[in-house]
């Protein structure tokens, strides 16, 4: 096991030789690739449960693959895969296990932690999430006037809010058409003031997602929708309309919340990584619980793929070896996520924190500082709108974007040609991206023109293209599917995290400012400026705020 903390994984041969490697193939196209091996999409291809990942549209050949799968052999893969799976702590900053994997398993398996089997307290949390999802589903959960639930609202942020967020919009087809679940998670009170605009106490149910019950955003969110409900209701009703998922059942109490309905989990369950628990309530109530657990099983599917596939055929591993390929040999510091579908959008944003409070980390994970790149800059957009927006610069731009394309096969919403043309947009942009438009095709398609206009034009229609990109492509978005899809990327981040030798699991860095913000809350309403003791921009802000709240500034 490779847990010596001087282990330097670009101090290995290998780690040189995937450099002189780089600076061999830099120059190979793409388009070249195809053109000696017709069968490439047959090599570089892999299917799994109606999940196809395509990652020959990639600057790589064998000899690419078998480097990177020798790097991941000297990084010790197997044997943290193996660490992960059966709890032990890797989360060393924090001296906690990371088994967000248990909480997919089925009743039928065993995993002990510190000598105690967690997967029937995991399947008791469901059992009592279903049964509550069917008291409110059913209309047998009743507000304060007797009326049945028609609106839940999930107060929550982060991990909180963008999982279940994602999941409930992706399997909107599945969902209950007479109750609507609303999330809110920006401190920002319009957030919360347009959600709750049409919206009548009496038939509204909250649900405040904090483990701790005291994160600031959640718990003022939570305190202003106390207040709105209180317009209407009593005290004595909150019991009725505001539920927890958290772990601090004295707070839970004291805001009038009853402790039967305080859904639990672990700390062994990071918040980017708890969709699968009771943070995915909201989910479980939108689709119900079949839905839900049918997300679970596409989980528990990639999981055991993950932990059992060799390397050369193992769909994790394989995005997360080419995404180091690119971001730690090539440099390429952004990855683009286009998923071309309308229920998959919040994707972009879900991954966004997924990998980059993962493994945006300048030390290892023993604080050794290290001196390659870590984890890319992810953003993206769904499908067609982005071509619109910012495929000019994937395109015809300076940078190298390494992009994955996601596109269900089959919609839920089939009308007339407008999936086929979907699909035929994503296809050709993968296409487009690595053939690129040489200057003997413009010219050819410029034929009518001559001089100073060809000229001029020329270079403009010009595509470099050898842009890299993997399709993953799914034949419908189902729970099982897309519970495939997101332990994919959980499971590409931790790969990544391992051979980088960084702790994927802390976050140190966003608690940083959380910090500051509690000093700079009390100065923003003090009249004296010798209060402000930051540099002068920050307190030249804080003046700033003051001089146009007392000037009652709109």
């Amino acid at each position: 096991m490779t847990s010596n903390r001087h282990f330097d994984i670009n101090a290995t041969q290998v780690w040189a030789k995937l450099h002189q490697h780089q600076r061999a193939t830099r120059h190979l196209l793409m388009r070249d690739l195809f053109a000696a091996d017709v069968q490439r999409f047959q090599h570089f291809s892999l299917e799994l449960d109606g999940l196809l990942l395509d990652y020959s549209k990639n600057r790589i050949t064998e000899r690419t693959l078998a480097l990177l799968f020798e790097l991941a052999q000297v990084a010790d893969l197997s044997g943290w895969m193996q660490q992960l799976r059966q709890g032990s702590r890797i989360n060393v900053s924090e001296n906690r296990a990371v088994l967000h994997t248990a909480l997919r398993l089925p009743a039928s398996e065993q995993l002990c932690l510190d000598g105690r089997d967690v997967v029937p307290e995991i399947q008791a949390v469901l059992s009592r999430m279903q049964r509550f999802s069917e008291q409110i589903r059913c209309g047998e959960w009743q507000g304060f006037t007797g009326e049945p639930i028609r609106d839940v609202v999930n107060l929550g942020i982060g991990g909180s809010d963008l999982g279940p967020l994602l999941v409930k919009e992706a399997l909107a087809p599945y969902a209950q058409s007479n109750l609507n679940v609303h999330f809110v998670s920006n401190v920002d009170g319009q957030h919360l003031a347009q959600t709750l605009q049409g919206l009548n106490p009496a038939t509204t149910l909250f649900i405040i997602a904090s483990k701790s019950f005291t994160t600031p955003e959640t718990l003022l969110n939570a305190q202003a929708a106390r207040q709105w409900f209180l317009q209407a209701g009593s005290t004595a009703d909150i019991a009725q309309h505001f539920v927890a998922v958290s772990t601090n059942l004295a707070a839970v109490k004291a805001f009038g919340i009853d402790p039967a309905y305080m859904f639990g989990f672990w700390d062994w369950v990071g918040g980017r990584y708890s969709v699968w628990s009771a943070i995915g309530l909201p989910v479980m109530l939108a689709v119900g619980a079949e839905h839900f657990r049918a997300f679970l099983q596409g989980a528990y599917a990639m999981d055991q793929h993950f932990f059992r596939a060799p390397f050369a055929a193992n769909m994790p591993v394989l995005l997360a070896l080419i995404g180091i390929w690119y971001n730690t040999f090539y440099r390429a510091h952004t990855h683009a996520i286009m998923p071309y579908d309308h229920g998959l959008r919040r994707l972009p944003a879900y991954i966004q924190q997924l990998d980059m409070e993962s493994n945006g980390k300048r030390v290892g994970r023993y604080g050794e500082l290290l001196d390659f790149d870590t984890g890319p800059i992810i953003w993206g957009e769904e499908g067609a709108n982005s071509q619109h927006a910012f495929f000019q610069l994937l395109h015809q731009g300076t940078r190298l974007v390494p992009c994955d394309f996601i596109i269900p096969m089959n919609s839920h919403y089939p009308l007339g040609e407008q999936h086929q043309v979907l699909v035929a947009n994503c296809l050709a942009q993968t296409e487009a991206l690595m053939r690129g438009k040489s200057e003997a095709e413009v010219m050819q398609e410029l034929a009518a023109l001559s001089g100073e206009q060809l000229d001029m034009l020329l270079p403009h229609k010009l595509f470099p293209g050898n842009q890299p990109s993997n399709t993953l492509a799914l034949s419908k978005v189902t729970p099982y599917t897309l519970g495939m899809l997101l332990a994919l990327y959980e499971h590409k981040v931790f790969v990544q995290g391992i051979i980088w030798g960084i702790n994927s699991f802390d976050q140190w860095g966003v608690e940083y400012g959380k910090q500051l913000a509690r000093r700079i809350l009390p100065e923003l309403s003090t009249a004296s400026a010798a209060a402000c003791k930051h540099d002068s921009s920050t307190n030249g802000l804080i003046r700033f705020f003051r001089e146009q709240q007392h000037d009652g500034y709109q």
